[in-house]
């Protein structure tokens, strides 16, 4: 009916808009005659605590502009089994309530009060790579200043994914990421900002975080990409969080035993070959260092394959290839004392060509392999082998020598002189391949 009262459905439209849009005057300023100094009436700020459960806004085409930043206080664990990184975050927002106002000047000087935020309406913002359950406690309060502005802090513990490269661990780097969002409201209804530069952020939490741990914090960088879910956009900012671990402790308890054991290994070639005490030496070595890699086990990551396991997997392979070097030489002396086998030409020649001196082993290889019962004559370097003997020998004993025309004792003398020359041999080609390993290890580390 023309000029008569609205009907049912436009009455209630009306009715909602009224209560959603009631800022368009002073209706929401605060009455300052609950201020007094004794504190603060909470009936002057009924009206703002019945709307906490709407987003506070006078137009609700406008979004809501969030600031947000945070401060990186402890970085607790980090399990690379598991890729999770654990951190304390003590998070802040901002954001504008318009229907919150009062004149500081009228209110007794007040421009700036605590509310819980039980009263509040908070925005949804949440870790996307979190892992845990919200662990916020209860109770906490909120900064509302006079011009609506609220200032929201709160202590999170948050477990999140990180993507955990153990390759080089103990010098490993970590670059995990921490990235803010809206669960509910898409960026018509919230927009994300920045409460304070990335770098203060940064510099902020290095002074804060707790550097006495494993890991220290380098730096803090971040990225404001969209995130597209169906239909819906929502807008997020992503923090690299930059963090190295301490080698100390691990170079310590795990590189420095290591790098001994391997050190004193290389020098027990120094024993004599000929020494029963050699190779029970490496034995223990070696079950020395099988002890110590099970009692340095539970120091390594549970998953994956670090560089260091690498190392350790390789020294202890040395020691099993110093040990079989020393089974083969003592073999060859044991051979050469009880009945040396007749010497093939090609490797005469070839004793002959390295034991002279000026060619490839020393004039020192050449007077300490020259034993008591080798005399001068007697060496393969002076004479050819048909003059090496003043005289003739015997047929059945050349033929027990395979018709070279030495004795026993020269052939003996010979084998122990093959021995020595492998073992320096072989111990020269051990330090090249533990300096070249090493050095290998070094350099991938380093990079």
């Amino acid at each position: 009916m023309e000029g008569g009262w609205p009907s049912g459905g436009a009455f209630l439209l009306c009715l909602t808009v009224n209560l959603l849009l009631p800022g368009r005057s002073n209706t929401f300023t605060i009455n300052c005659s609950g201020f007094h100094r004794h504190g603060v009436d909470p009936a002057v700020f009924q009206t703002i605590f019945n709307q906490k459960d709407f987003r506070p806004v006078i137009n609700y085409s406008i979004p809501t502009q969030v600031n947000i930043s945070f401060t990186l206080s402890a970085i607790l664990d980090v399990d690379a089994q598991l890729q999770l990184l654990t951190s304390f975050l003590w998070l802040k927002m901002i954001w504008t309530n318009p229907f919150i106002s009062w004149d500081p000047e009228k209110c007794g000087a007040i421009s700036k009060l605590t509310v819980t935020t039980e009263n509040l309406w908070l925005p949804d913002i949440f870790i996307v790579e979190s892992m845990d359950v919200d662990q916020t406690p209860e109770g906490l309060s909120a900064y509302v200043t006079n011009d609506g502005h609220i200032v929201y802090n709160k202590p999170t513990r948050v477990t999140s994914i990180c993507s955990l490269d153990i390759f080089y661990f103990p010098f490993d780097q970590q670059n995990c990421t921490l990235t803010f969002s809206s669960f509910l409201y898409t960026v018509e209804n919230m927009l994300l900002g920045m409460e304070k530069e990335v770098w203060e952020i940064a510099d902020t939490s290095r002074d804060i975080v707790c550097t006495q741990g494993e890991w220290e914090l380098l730096g803090i960088n971040k990225a404001t990409p969209k995130m597209s879910v169906g239909s819906s956009l929502f807008d997020q900012i992503m923090f690299y969080v930059a963090i190295r671990r301490r080698p100390s402790l691990y170079v310590i308890n795990l590189l420095v035993p290591s790098s001994f054991l391997i050190s004193i290994d290389a020098l027990s070639f120094y024993l004599p070959a000929e020494s029963e005490n050699r190779a029970p030496f490496k034995i223990t070595l070696l079950l020395g260092y099988n002890v110590f890699l099970l009692m340095m086990n539970k120091l390594l990551p549970a998953s994956g394959t670090p560089l260091i396991s690498v190392y350790f997997a390789l020294c202890l392979s040395l020691m099993v290839v110093s040990l079989l070097e020393t089974i083969f030489i003592t073999h060859l002396l044991h051979m050469a004392s009880t009945q040396p086998p007749p010497m093939p030409p090609w490797l005469y020649s070839l004793l002959f060509h390295c034991t002279s001196p000026g060619k490839c082993c020393p004039v020192a290889l050449w007077n300490e392999n020259t034993g008591p019962g080798l005399m001068s004559t007697h060496l393969p370097g002076l004479k050819e082998p048909g003059q090496l003997v003043g005289k003739e020998l015997g047929s059945r004993e050349a033929e027990l020598n395979g018709g070279s025309g030495l004795t026993s004792t020269q052939l003996a003398d010979l084998w122990v002189q093959f021995s020595h020359m492998m073992d320096t041999f072989l111990f020269r080609l051990y330090l090249i391949f533990l300096a070249s390993s090493i050095i290998t290890v070094v350099v991938l580390w380093n990079t």
